[in-house]
């Protein structure tokens, strides 16, 4: 949906979002505003910029180059937790890390044409995301993932509410099932990775994300009948070896 604005889809997603953690937490009568609010908001505020500026690149980019540096956020996450969540990382995961890394660009690919500029802001976002992680990975001994989970959508619709009475594109057609989607399985995506950063290291739980282009290759080939190139085999392998040896580590 390249013609909807990004302040438009994160509206959209963080709607439907807000709507079922709001009706869960209610529910369950779980503390709607959490415990430790501070990190919380600092959750929901980083997500925020981190997804717009993904969206952005996105936009501005080839597909598969966006998604590959937006790959280097488990890097960042790892990097950052060693300093905000004193968690360690042995020098051998190190290098699982970049036999991952190297899969996933053998599997997606990177356009060398991209501009410094959207290659920097591609960057950033990881960087974002990475501080995002660690946000959750700080309120998991106090609050419950789906109130972790909710903080994003609570902080995004009023600020992309904002920014859609002043830029607002009407969806048409298939555009609303589009965006329905998108909500519902960024929900499901978003949930379990909160439990998953809940249960182990950020080091053992991140790389797992790599596992993403393998999932994309597999949707091509049998949803869309893409070709697939022993290259992008070969990464595919490198990211399984990369993943699953660093989760071995004790």
């Amino acid at each position: 949906m390249p013609h909807i604005p990004v302040h438009e889809l994160i509206f959209f997603r963080s709607l439907l979002s807000f709507s079922f953690c709001a009706w869960y937490v209610t529910h369950h009568r779980i503390p709607f505003w959490g415990t430790n609010r501070k990190w919380l908001a600092m959750r929901g505020l980083l997500g925020l910029v981190a997804l717009s500026l993904f969206f952005s690149t996105v936009k501005n980019m080839p597909l598969a180059t966006a998604s590959v540096i937006q790959y280097m956020s488990p890097v960042f996450t790892v990097l950052i937790a060693t300093q905000l969540n004193n968690q360690n990382v042995k020098r051998i995961q190190w290098l699982f890390f970049a036999v991952a890394f190297a899969g996933v660009i053998l599997t997606r690919g990177l356009d060398t044409r991209v501009s410094f500029f959207w290659l920097g802001i591609g960057i950033i976002s990881a960087v974002f995301s990475g501080f995002a992680y660690n946000a959750i990975i700080k309120s998991k001994h106090t609050d419950h993932p789906m109130t972790i989970v909710m903080y994003f959508p609570m902080i995004a619709l009023p600020i992309t509410g904002f920014a859609c009475l002043f830029h607002w594109i009407q969806p048409h057609g298939w555009d609303w099932l589009f965006l329905i989607l998108m909500s519902i399985f960024t929900q499901i995506a978003q949930y379990y990775t909160t439990i998953a950063l809940h249960t182990d290291d950020a080091s053992k739980v991140t790389p797992w994300n790599y596992f993403g282009a393998i999932f994309a290759i597999i949707f091509g080939y049998t949803v869309f009948g893409e070709h697939v190139e022993l290259l992008s085999v070969g990464g595919m392998l490198l990211i399984v070896t990369g993943v699953i040896l660093n989760s071995r580590v004790k």
